[in-house]
């Protein structure tokens, strides 16, 4: 596979990437080269583009061989075998890291122009460069990506070595690349226009992407999309913290149940959340526990507990004016499934549809059997254990009931694909049983 030039190799790469549209997603370019491949994934995903400063550390008499590379955050990545092949001194290195670090320092004000960097928390990264010859690049900006607060990391390029799975290791959660051949030299032999980016080019990059995001920003305050908003739901005596979001034209709206050690800022659950969301879904992200209820490890597996409040958050959220007359289900993670089952097993509960992500079904113990609501349990195919108790729950189970098993996945779904899997369950799950309800009916 051969490509035209960067900008080609980009269009390419992102027609392998739409799996990501509307998502959550910030592309990161690595300069200089990466960053025209990156403009073009940056726009056919509707994203905000940046770049990831790395800066390769080359081998004195050969500079094109990386021996490691810097990146912002003081994150530093060496290549031993490179290093010791090389026979690079400390001195040497050290020489060629201060110089390196000084370039990079500049090219931070000069690229960005005063602007703040995009902020990655919470989100997923989308890494992309021209292409992974030694990945000792690569690798520093997954690092840089992770250390500042990236939920997801994916690492895109045309064209790297066969084995560039092996040289990654684990610093990306998703690997693509769109031509791994066994024979390979380097990036430049697999492109007919390969000219060195200079950074004029990496600005206009990037000026251009902000200029496309104004102007997309502009066009959508006139078809405005959910908004979110924090909210201070009432559960008794106690009140809870929540995000709760209601597209226009919405049908019916799911109250997240999380697990523990978890909260309404989970990466996991608002991934999906943002799922339900494009789908015209509302969603309700809350904490059933207060911070200091937290510190106390038995309130966290107090199913009935946590059930009651999620009873009381779902008739706080009946009456919210956005969300009257809508259909409600719940969506339980871990413990936070327990709770959701016991929930929609209270009499009166007319929860429409629930789904369990990696569930514990089996705390919410002889309620089973009570629950009406059609419920959907999804789990890993690597999660043994837990895949066990949800077969026992699933035969307790008299409503409408399905076992979903992602195949590959543990029980965080952090494999790639998976997470994008339960969404997608999730998602159908909730369209197909949830409608429009009189706000009054018993």
């Amino acid at each position: 596979m051969f490509f035209m030039d960067r900008r080609d190799a980009g269009r390419r790469l992102a027609a392998r990437l739409e799996h990501l549209e509307g998502a959550e997603v910030v592309v990161l370019g690595l300069p200089r080269g990466g960053v025209p491949v990156a403009a073009e994934v940056a726009e056919v995903l509707g994203a905000p583009l940046d770049v990831c400063l790395v800066r390769k550390l080359g081998v004195p008499y050969q500079p094109e061989l990386g021996m490691g590379a810097i990146g912002e955050g003081g994150v530093r990545v060496i290549n031993d075998d490179v290093v010791r092949t090389a026979r690079t001194t400390p001195d040497e290195l050290a020489e060629v890291e201060a110089r390196e670090r000084g370039v990079l320092e500049r090219r931070a004000r000069r690229y960005r122009g005063g602007r703040e960097p995009v902020g990655l928390k919470g989100r997923t990264v989308v890494v992309v460069d021209d292409g992974v010859a030694t990945g000792s690049t690569a690798r520093a900006a997954c690092r840089i990506a992770r250390a500042r607060g990236a939920a997801r990391i994916v690492l895109a390029v045309p064209v790297a070595p066969h084995d560039w799975n092996a040289r990654l290791g684990g610093d990306a959660d998703e690997l693509v690349c769109l031509h791994a051949p066994r024979i390979f030299y380097a990036i430049g032999e697999f492109y007919a226009d390969f000219a060195q980016t200079d950074d004029d080019e990496v600005v206009a990059c990037l000026d251009e992407a902000v200029a496309r995001r104004l102007s997309t920003r502009r066009t959508e305050s006139h078809h405005a999309g959910p908004e979110d908003r924090e909210a201070d739901v009432r559960a008794g005596a106690t009140v809870l913290r929540g995000q709760l979001t209601v597209p226009e034209g919405a049908t019916g709206v799911v109250l997240f149940a999380h697990g523990s050690g978890s909260s309404r800022h989970s990466p996991r659950n608002r991934f999906v959340a943002a799922g339900l969301n494009r789908a015209g879904l509302g969603t309700l992200l809350l904490d059933l526990l207060t911070e200091e209820e937290e510190t106390d490890r038995a309130n966290v597996f107090d199913t009935g507990l946590l059930a009651r409040r999620l009873a009381d958050a779902t008739g706080w959220v009946r009456g919210q004016p956005e969300v009257q007359g809508l259909a409600v289900g719940y969506f339980g993670a871990s413990t936070g499934a327990a709770a959701a089952l016991w929930a929609a097993a209270e009499p009166g509960a007319r929860i429409a549809a629930v789904v369990s992500r990696g569930g514990r079904p089996d705390l919410a113990g002889p309620r089973l059997p009570a629950v009406t609501a059609p419920t959907l349990l999804i789990v890993g195919g690597h999660d043994q254990m837990v895949l066990d108790l949800n077969r026992d729950a699933q035969a307790r189970l008299r409503c409408e009931t399905r076992l979903a098993v992602v195949p590959g996945a543990t029980h965080l779904f952090e494999e790639p694909g998976a997470l994008e899997k339960v969404t997608d369950l999730a998602r159908d799950w909730f369209t197909d049983h949830m409608a429009p309800v009189p706000h009054a009916a018993a």
